[in-house]
């Protein structure tokens, strides 16, 4: 009962929470500098005036703002995105397409920086001030410090152009035509490159906090009291320090979660991924709106539930926390 009352009451905040920002992204997006009609109508080579007129009468960009966002927000409530200029695509069907793409690559990314940077942060916390601890916690520094973009052109230089290991570009070998089985291996390797260059900042802030967190952990009384009771080190990590540490890293890794999702675009970018990263790129240069809304409207979505799921884990984890309504 009390998680079902967790439930509805992060629902509607939620849903308050969509509303907020659907309004928002509205205003910010018709408040920049550049005309949709203006692009089309030089992809079509005909400029004019009444030209210009009749495609803002077309798609409705000729009516007061207040009446544009209301028949947006209709739409929203239908799930209809609206109809992308550019592609000549309703939005929702742009955004399917490209969806699966987006959630493969970032949940790669974010599954082996949470696993890689929990192994490593608990190491080093377990051989503090040992070679290995400078080494993990050195290597943490230079993650998290290094852009992602020089991160992911040096590994395409280096692992696909010089040594030919694994692909650069795309989601699948061009021409391949593979199915099934050697489908699924062709994506995997495409994959390689950009889920590990995505998930290398992240990486290093896994380990550089479950790193600090244990150490502070450890120094706790009731850890003092497993250590007078004679229990094993490795029992004392595994059960008492490292179950206690988790949980700010659980809340970090559900807000990362999300801005992994809004991060992909730089990632997807470099390495041609077709994502919805990518797709909002382009809807940027290219002033489609409904399109730039839509992918805005996924994009926070995404948060929201992944913070949603985080608060249901945290509870998981922790069952002695009541998640205030």
């Amino acid at each position: 009962m009390a998680l079902a009352r967790f439930l509805i009451g992060r629902l509607f905040k939620a849903a308050l929470v969509l509303l907020a920002v659907l309004v928002l992204n509205f205003f910010l997006i018709h408040a920049a500098p550049g005309d949709p009609a203006a692009v089309m109508a030089g992809e079509a080579g005909a400029a004019d005036q009444i030209f210009l007129d009749q495609l803002r009468e077309r798609f409705g960009l000729n009516l007061p703002l207040h009446e544009q966002l209301w028949i947006y927000i209709s739409g929203v409530v239908q799930l209809d995105f609206g109809f992308s200029y550019r592609q000549q695509m309703p939005v929702l069907d742009l955004i399917l397409d490209r969806l699966p793409a987006t959630l493969l690559l970032t949940g790669t990314a974010f599954v082996i920086s949470l696993i890689m940077g929990v192994a490593a942060g608990a190491v080093a916390a377990m051989r503090r001030g040992r070679w290995s601890d400078t080494a993990i916690t050195t290597a943490a520094l230079i993650f998290y410090a290094t852009p992602l973009y020089w991160v992911a052109l040096m590994a395409v230089l280096l692992f696909s152009v010089t040594l030919g290991w694994l692909p650069g570009f795309g989601m699948e070998t061009v021409g391949g035509n593979y199915t099934g089985l050697d489908r699924w291996l062709d994506v995997a390797e495409h994959l390689v490159l950009p889920a590990l260059t995505l998930g290398l900042f992240f990486m290093a802030v896994y380990t550089r906090m479950t790193r600090a967190s244990m150490l502070e952990v450890s120094r706790l009384d009731f850890v003092k009291t497993a250590r007078a009771k004679g229990l094993k080190p490795g029992v004392i990590q595994r059960r008492h320090v490292l179950r206690n540490a988790i949980l700010p890293i659980v809340t970090l890794a559900g807000l990362q979660a999300g801005q992994m999702v809004g991060g992909a675009i730089l990632t997807e970018t470099v390495f041609a991924w077709p994502g919805i990263g990518r797709l909002m790129f382009e809807a940027l240069l290219q002033r489609d709106y409904n399109l730039l809304l839509g992918v805005f409207f996924i994009s926070a979505a995404m948060v929201i539930l992944f913070n949603l799921v985080t608060d249901l884990v945290y509870r998981i984890a922790d069952p002695r926390i009541e998640a205030a309504g």
